[in-house]
């Protein structure tokens, strides 16, 4: 019966109480030993000391950059404006009720993949020229938010 499950017999430990008076077997020193610094309080060493000797973090070759400055844009393509109706505005908050971008990062970007078909006005932070030609021969208009 489910209200008569129990833990396999050695499965779950009591906890040690320690420093708790001779009788427990973990009184006075608290099984810490005598002294050295893993016996004070706060002792021990940092994460990945291996006295004194070079940590393998540091010894290990670093690669790579992450530019603290770079500005991240949500990308979307010409060929999937045409999703929209024939001469509307397509601005962010359209693209995004539209689900063509997740999340906005730094503002949308609009690059020129594939064929647009209707003439529609953009409205973006940024746009890639081969974008500009492809909306602006289907008879839209950019306008760089």
């Amino acid at each position: 019966m489910l209200n008569e499950l129990k833990p396999v017999e050695g499965a779950r430990h009591s906890k040690k109480r320690v420093g708790r008076g001779i009788g427990s077997g973990l009184g006075k020193t608290a099984g810490r030993g005598q002294k050295g610094q893993n016996s004070r309080s706060g002792g021990g060493v940092r994460p990945g000391f291996e006295g004194g000797q070079l940590p393998l973090f540091q010894r290990l070759p670093k690669r790579g950059f992450h530019n603290h400055s770079r500005v991240e844009y949500a990308i979307v393509n010409v060929e999937q404006l045409n999703s929209f109706e024939n001469g509307s505005v397509v601005d962010v908050e359209a693209i995004v009720k539209a689900g063509l971008v997740k999340e906005v990062l730094a503002g949308v970007k609009v690059l020129g993949n594939g064929k647009l078909t209707k003439k529609l006005t953009v409205k973006a932070n940024k746009f890639s020229e081969s974008a500009k030609k492809a909306i602006e021969a289907a008879g839209g208009s950019v306008e760089v938010i």
